[in-house]
């Protein structure tokens, strides 16, 4: 029916301007249809209705052109006009069904609009309903943001009440005094702990209540009565206490790290008290303190220096201790000789050296009275490592105790540790300085020197910086003086006449064993913490001493004895450098190539007187072959016989007096084994040698006296046999 109505409206769009008039004619007025009571409605296709706009006409025929019925009447030549009325034939046969079942269900109809119209009048309460609901639910909006505005404004006035009361309990807590604190304060001793926490209490009120009169609060008056009486009773017990513990440190023998303990203990709580309640009473304690400690140091420290000073190995004069002079007493005796005594204490290291290991330089201190009782006797640098590690110890822990009891730090920690310990280290100066001035004793001056740069190392790990200047002041003192006593050996080695030393003989001089033994000494301390000003000193005295040492061998008339006292002298001081230098030092190469010239040169001296003959003509035959003149050799044969006839019959009892020769001369039987095996021994060997190849030219090769010759294995072997056993 739908597709039937949809033909029919495309089908009268169609023909609306063609057949118009002509359609009405035949069809007539609808409402005369037969059955039909009212007008057929088409609504939007009635072309008669006023309503009906042209302009839409051809965007529907155009739209129902479009549809497939139409195509499909077209596509068949069907006749629009027949057509058309066919349809509204069936559209009214529909019509009059429609209304016939409309007509049948009146009654379901009439039952739906009373259904709808009581509907309507249930809504209609509804909606009164309703409406009385949002009027009561404004009302009660309107009551719930005045309520909301009444909660906010309490809440307000409760965190003021609040924020008031809290204010008011704090100042109310800050102000009032407890009976507890009244009680502590005026009888509990100042060491039980209910005192300190009393007050701890009692200085929190004392500052809440400062503060509170400074805003004006009126109520500070009714307890600043209570609080003064309170806090004057607790400095005086703290007073009390405190100048009882200084005064224990005046007492004969008594252990001041005790009584110092105990002041620490309670540094949180008696001295910043003091300085927050009564500055006055601060400083005359803090005075008082450095008074009775600087007394008790310089007195400690006066007292031990004298009694450590009478157990010092008894000190050497200046000439004592010039290297080029030997004295067994007091008198001035030159060139006598020497105790073994005075050797060891004066120029050789020994045991000296081990005062600046680790384990000897924090050991405890010398006590006198102790070593005295055991006729002990220690070297001035043991007593100046056991003084001033004393020194040290007492030096750290006060100025530490400073900074923690008195509450100082920086320029005011150092200020104040130099006024209890000023005077003690001015008195320490003082007796270096004097004593220095008579002191000629390097190595002692030189172990002193590196004594203090370790305990400068120590108070830098423990972090004491007031201790720097005072070792600064003392190395001020002992640098000079050491390098004044080397400067003064330089000279005298430099102005030592060789003459003035008596009788000379091809040994080492004793000048050179004390510089030896002087020098490594030095040396051997200096590896530790090298200084260079030290190696130039020690470099100028091994120049003098070098110099020495050949103005002595001038003195003896031949070479060989000359050679003989540079070898020795070279190889002990070698050998005594050696034991405690490093072997790659500058003065253990100098000597080390010195001894290897002079010793090159003696072996030649020493074969010489036997061998001369045989030297003199290898060296001239090899030049001669050399500048290819080779045929003068032919005129040499009586020479060669000579030679070789010789040497065959005289070089073992020569061999056995260079032996015996080597074993007067050489003190050290090592080095005369080295220069008679490896050195002269080894020469004539290679000498042998190179003379079997002279002969073995053209020239010389028809000699009879060649078949005379030894044969060289045969040599090395018997020389073998000559091989000195020292």
């Amino acid at each position: 029916m739908a597709a039937a109505a949809t033909m029919a409206a495309a089908a009268r769009e169609l023909v609306l301007r063609a057949g118009a008039s002509d359609m009405e004619e035949e069809e007539g007025p609808l409402e005369g249809g037969p059955g039909l009571q009212e007008p057929l409605q088409l609504g939007e296709l009635d072309i008669t209705s006023d309503e009906f706009i042209l302009d839409e006409v051809d965007v529907h025929i155009q739209a129902n052109l479009e549809d497939e019925l139409v195509k499909e009447a077209l596509k068949t030549g069907v006749d629009l006009r027949h057509y058309s009325k066919q349809v509204e034939l069936e559209l009214q046969q529909i019509e009059q069904k429609s209304i016939r079942d409309y007509i049948q269900e009146s009654e379901n109809i009439a039952s739906l609009h009373n259904q709808i119209t009581a509907c309507d009048a249930v809504l209609e309460r509804m909606e009164q309903m309703l409406g009385a609901f949002q009027s009561d639910l404004s009302s009660i909006s309107s009551e719930i943001r005045t309520l909301q505005e009444q909660s906010g404004a309490m809440n307000i006035r409760l965190r003021n009440r609040q924020a008031v009361r809290g204010k008011l309990g704090e100042l109310v807590d800050g102000l009032v005094v407890p009976s507890a604190l009244v009680t502590a304060i005026l009888e509990a001793p100042v060491t039980e702990p209910r005192f300190l926490e009393q007050l701890q209490e009692l200085d929190a009120k004392a500052a809440a209540v400062r503060e509170q009169e400074a805003r004006g609060t009126a109520a500070c008056a009714d307890v600043r009565g209570v609080l003064d009486r309170l806090r004057i009773k607790a400095v005086t017990k703290i007073r009390e206490f405190i100048l009882q513990k200084i005064y224990s440190f005046r007492k004969p023998m008594t252990n001041y790290q005790i009584p110092q303990t105990a002041l620490l203990k309670y540094r949180l709580f008696f001295y910043q008290f003091l300085l927050g309640n009564e500055r006055a009473t601060a400083k005359e304690i803090r005075d008082e303190y450095v008074e009775t400690l600087s007394k008790m140091y310089l007195s400690y420290y006066r007292s031990y220096l004298g009694r450590l000073m009478k157990v010092q190995v008894r000190p050497r004069r200046k000439r004592h201790c010039d290297v080029t002079v030997f004295l067994d007493s007091d008198s001035p005796r030159f060139f006598s000789k020497p105790s073994l005594r005075s050797r060891n204490t004066i120029f050789t290291l020994g045991t000296r050296g081990s005062v600046i290991s680790p384990t000897e330089l924090e050991a405890p201190i010398l006590v006198p009275h102790t070593a005295q009782r055991g006729e002990q006797r220690y070297p001035f640098e043991a007593l100046f490592r056991s003084q001033h590690y004393a020194l040290l110890d007492n030096s750290c822990r006060e100025y530490l105790f400073i900074c923690e009891f008195f509450v100082v730090s920086g320029s005011a920690a150092h200020d104040l540790f130099h006024a209890v310990m000023g005077r003690t280290l001015s008195m320490t100066l003082k007796h270096l300085e004097s004593y220095l001035t008579d002191c000629y004793d390097a190595i002692a001056v030189f172990l002193c020197i590196h004594i203090v740069l370790r305990f400068r190392n120590i108070a830098a790990k423990r972090d004491v910086p007031a201790l720097d200047r005072y070792w600064e002041q003392v190395l001020t003192l002992l640098w000079p003086r050491f390098e004044l006593i080397l400067e003064m050996n330089v000279q005298s080695v430099r102005s030592t006449d060789p003459q003035r030393l008596g009788g000379l003989d091809t040994r080492p001089h004793y000048i050179t064993r004390r510089y030896a033994e002087f020098s490594s000494a030095l040396v051997s301390i200096n590896q530790t913490i090298p200084n260079e000003r030290t190696m130039q000193l020690l470099g100028q005295l091994q120049v003098e001493v070098e110099n020495f040492v050949l103005r002595v061998a001038a003195e003896f008339s031949s070479r060989k004895e000359q050679l003989v006292f540079l070898i020795n002298n070279y190889d002990m001081m070698l050998g005594v450098l050696m034991e405690r230098a490093a072997d790659d030092s500058k003065e253990v190469e100098s000597f080390q190539q010195l001894l290897n010239a002079r010793t090159q040169e003696f072996i030649e001296e020493l074969l010489s007187p036997p061998f001369g003959g045989l030297v003199a003509f290898v060296k001239e035959a090899e030049a001669l072959i050399e500048r290819g003149q080779a045929e003068r050799l032919r005129g040499e044969e009586a020479r060669v016989t000579q030679l070789i006839r010789g040497f065959g019959s005289s070089w073992k009892s020569s061999v056995e007096s260079l032996s015996q020769d080597v074993m007067r001369s050489f003190t050290n039987f090592k080095n005369g084994t080295s220069i008679i095996q490896q050195g002269a021994l080894t020469q004539l060997i290679q000498l042998y040698h190179r003379f079997h190849r002279v002969l073995s030219q053209p020239q010389l090769r028809a000699l009879p006296a060649r078949a005379e010759l030894i044969n060289i294995h045969h040599l090395m072997v018997e020389l073998k046999k000559h091989k000195p056993n020292f």
